[in-house]
């Protein structure tokens, strides 16, 4: 019944690798983003291990007495402490921009007398308090290392006095703003969960449209009909920018479509938390402003504008739609891994050398706008703006200077084939499978 099946599968096998750029975009491709990206976390990973081993914590002694310098020699060894007194202290947020550090941790007027009562006098009822004051920069993976280690000092040190004997009291510091009862780490978490949606919707976007202009412009190549187009009383420049219009306006129907899926995915996995882990972003003022979400618009519509130019550069040199598919797929490395990585990591916690290669890469700026406007800082926003905006005019030059010649009909880019041609093979095999069957 299946007589020649395993012929047919042999030879479909032979026909998709000898094309190098399929062999290329889904198995060399793969090999290749997976090994860096993981390089890039642990890279980042262990930068920010040896940033937290070499911190410095600041502690405000107002208690003086001996279970705070007890307390402190404890925390002291496993970080660098830096104590000053309530007498040359001036408030919480000054202090941490004067001595560069992010953690400050208070201890109040009668710790030590509450330390006696609980651990000597065994009164269960009485507990003392440590104030954690942590600087909120950003929400990436690694924001709330100084504060888990705090707590991890706390929990080791209640563990050889007396169980639950030292309570920390946390608040946080965001934009010079002490906003008092907020755990750094559940906000940390809370903000990474939150910007998932806007790298992968990004990613998402791009890819669709370069999809469809690279297809645009092939299938007219394959069919034979851009040679009629290009002969209408109409400017090519004006066909180039008609092209990149209707595959944006496309593509944002396909990202709107799956921003509303998506979101109500986020929704249903944030109802089941707890209700005190609820936390108010707005009140915080971690929601972008109305400048900020009009920098974010222009950001990724430069960055749109930059990928469907370079789309159509790419596709002008395939001979079909396969091809060009194959060819825009050799860009997807640029979108997948700076929307990965920074999915998670702050790109201000990142090594010099990581940092600047993602600024580099024009598509990672509307990610790294959509964290910079939230936290209020529009001039990275209004840099990666004007950054994008120069990528993008060189891309639109090249592709309408392509569009202005006949390059765009006869421009191939061609990769040697391995293997034999499926016309050879069933030529070859003719003989043998079908005068059997």
């Amino acid at each position: 019944m299946l007589k020649g099946f395993g012929n047919i599968v042999v030879k479909e096998i032979k026909e998709l690798i000898r094309d190098p750029k399929i062999l290329l975009g889904m198995i060399i491709v793969p090999l290749v983003i997976f090994p860096l990206m993981g390089g890039i976390m642990s890279f980042s990973m262990e930068s920010a291990k040896e940033k937290a081993e070499k911190a410095s914590v600041l502690v405000l002694n107002n208690d003086g007495g001996n279970y705070s310098k007890l307390f402190i020699d404890y925390l002291n060894f496993y970080v660098n402490v830096i104590t000053i007194t309530d007498e040359n202290a001036t408030n919480v947020v000054t202090e941490l921009s004067h001595y560069n550090t992010t953690e400050l941790l208070e201890i109040p007027k009668g710790f030590s007398e509450n330390m006696t009562e609980r651990v000597e006098k065994n009164r269960l009822n009485i507990t003392a308090t440590v104030n954690f004051y942590s600087v909120f920069s950003g929400g990436g993976m690694f924001e709330s290392v100084g504060s888990s280690m705090l707590d991890s000092v706390v929990e080791q040190f209640n563990r050889v006095l007396a169980p639950d004997a030292v309570l920390p009291a946390k608040s946080v510091i965001i934009k010079g703003r002490i906003i008092e009862g907020v755990d750094p780490s559940m906000l940390s978490g809370l903000m990474i969960s939150r910007s998932i949606a806007m790298p992968l919707t990004i990613m998402i976007l791009l890819t669709f449209a370069m999809q469809i202009a690279a297809t645009s412009v092939a299938m007219e190549k394959e069919e034979k009909t851009l040679e009629t187009l290009l002969t209408l009383p109409i400017d090519r420049f004006t066909i180039l920018m008609g092209k990149l219009s209707g595959s944006i306006l496309v593509a944002a129907v396909g990202a709107i479509a799956y921003m509303i899926g998506f979101n109500y995915y986020m929704d249903s996995f944030t109802s089941m938390m707890p209700a005190n882990l609820n936390i108010d972003l707005a009140s915080l003022g971690l929601v972008p402003s109305l400048f900020g979400y009009i920098l974010l618009g222009i950001s990724l519509f430069v960055t749109l504008l930059s990928a469907l130019a370079l789309a159509v550069i790419m596709s002008a040199f395939a001979e079909d739609v396969r091809g060009a598919q194959s060819l825009v797929g050799y860009i997807y490395p640029l979108l997948i891994i700076p929307a990965l990585v920074l999915m998670y990591v702050d790109v201000n916690s990142l090594p010099l050398a990581l940092k600047i290669l993602l600024y580099v890469i024009p598509f990672s700026h509307p990610i790294i706008a959509s964290k910079a406007v939230t936290m209020g800082d529009y001039l990275t926003a209004v840099f990666g703006i004007i950054y994008v905006t120069a990528f993008t005019l060189i891309m639109m030059y090249a592709a309408s200077r392509l569009f202005a010649t006949e390059k765009i009909l006869t421009a191939k880019l061609k990769f040697k084939s391995y293997g034999i041609h499926p016309s050879s093979f069933l030529k070859s095999r003719k003989n043998k499978t079908f005068q059997e069957e």
